[in-house]
């Protein structure tokens, strides 16, 4: 069955947070901008999903929604069809996406004041959440060795100070596309073992993986530290459902759902009944668009690649999965601001800009690249335009 990635949505002005909160972020309300910055992508989702929601929408009933096992079921096949990970559906519990189950863990397991580990740069929003929750941001930079990010896990071990309680795993690496080894997975959970850490390990891009390339989950590669292994996911990215807000929260010893059971029973919260459907539609059933989606964010990731490494000092990082890639900048010897007004002014293209993923960022942007051919081609002639008088 053919997909269709190239039909242009209408997003602006259609309560997206894309494009309809650019003047809000950025302070530009440019009618010809191309939003390439929150992680969602410019495809409608899969019809098996909008047929599930249509027959939602025709029973017409929108009441507390319960039994999850449905989606259980589907979720714990998907997982092992395609990621060769065996779960007891029982392991599994849903929260109002995936920060909101990091929250849950962070509680759980640390104290006001207890430090957070994340290996930066990442994903901003768990530096929001740790500080939100009152607990201390602990940046352990990543290195870049051939060009890939990697874990010092001996500078870590040298710098910790005894109050740090829990590690943050973003696996596949956001930003990036880092896809970790087995053999990196287990010398973390080793770590986090030997210190008395838990591991969070957000796993929301798992399913966003290129031809070729093979994830990992980290329960899988180190089974025997089960036990200190929170795993967070979600149908939300590789699905293009974000906007149904359900999160999956996979613990996969009792002795953590004990120690998370009055967590989640304090927030007495019932899951989204239309992200429930979502999920059901999407594990069961989104094997070939998923198939067909992989292989054509992989292609958008090699035109953007190709064409921006051609630009003097730009690089693109090299990445086996998502659709964020990490475009480094710093052989311009341009300052951030400078950098981010060419793409956002000039350009008229909309990145994340990389000082909001912590240390290692500056000199770097984040770019989507999970929009139709057209208009990345289009987004990329106009950064090419925008540096032209470096080339």
């Amino acid at each position: 069955m053919a997909f269709d990635f190239d039909t242009l949505l209408p997003l602006r002005g259609m309560h997206t947070s894309n494009y309809d909160n650019i003047k809000r972020t950025y302070g530009v309300d440019d009618p010809d901008a191309i939003a390439m910055w929150v992680a969602d992508m410019h495809f409608k989702a899969a019809p098996v999903i909008l047929d599930a929601l249509r027959d939602e929408i025709e029973w017409g009933y929108c009441g507390y929604f319960a039994n999850t096992a449905p989606a259980d079921e589907a979720l714990a096949a998907w997982l092992k069809e395609r990621h060769d990970w065996e779960i007891d559906p029982s392991w599994v519990r849903y929260t109002h996406g995936v920060i909101s189950g990091y929250g849950d863990v962070i509680s759980a397991y640390s104290e006001p004041g207890d430090g957070v580990i994340v290996f930066s740069p990442v994903y901003h929003a768990f530096f929001r959440q740790i500080e939100a929750m009152g607990r201390q941001v602990v940046e352990s930079p990543l290195v870049i060795e051939n060009g890939r990010f990697e874990m010092d896990l001996e500078g870590l071990a040298a710098s910790l100070k005894g109050h740090e309680k829990i590690v943050t795993l973003c696996s596949p690496h956001n930003p990036g596309g880092r896809i970790w080894s087995v053999e990196e997975l287990r010398a973390l959970t080793d770590f986090c073992a030997a210190h008395d850490l838990i591991l969070i390990s957000d796993e929301i891009h798992m399913d966003l993986t290129f031809p070729g390339a093979t994830f990992v989950p980290t329960v899988v590669a180190a089974p025997e530290h089960a036990g200190r292994i929170a795993v967070l996911t979600a149908a939300s990215k590789a699905f293009n459902v974000a906007g149904a807000e359900t999160g999956i929260a996979i613990y996969p010893t009792a002795e953590m759902r004990k120690k998370l059971a009055p967590v989640i029973l304090d927030r007495e919260s019932t899951p989204n009944r239309y992200g429930m459907a979502i999920i059901k539609a999407a594990f069961s059933g989104g094997h070939d668009w998923m198939d067909a989606g992989q292989a054509y964010l992989a292609e958008n990731f090699r035109v953007f690649k190709e064409r921006m490494d051609a630009i003097p000092g730009v690089s693109v990082m090299d990445m086996d999965a998502t659709y964020l890639t990490w475009v480094s900048f710093e052989g311009l010897g341009m300052d951030d601001a400078e950098l981010l007004k060419r793409s956002v002014e000039d350009a008229k293209v909309i990145p994340n800009p990389g000082t909001q993923f912590g240390i290692g960022g500056s000199g770097h942007m984040r770019y989507n690249l999970a929009l139709p051919r057209a208009k990345l081609l289009e987004a990329i002639e106009r950064l090419e335009a925008a540096f032209k008088d470096v080339q």
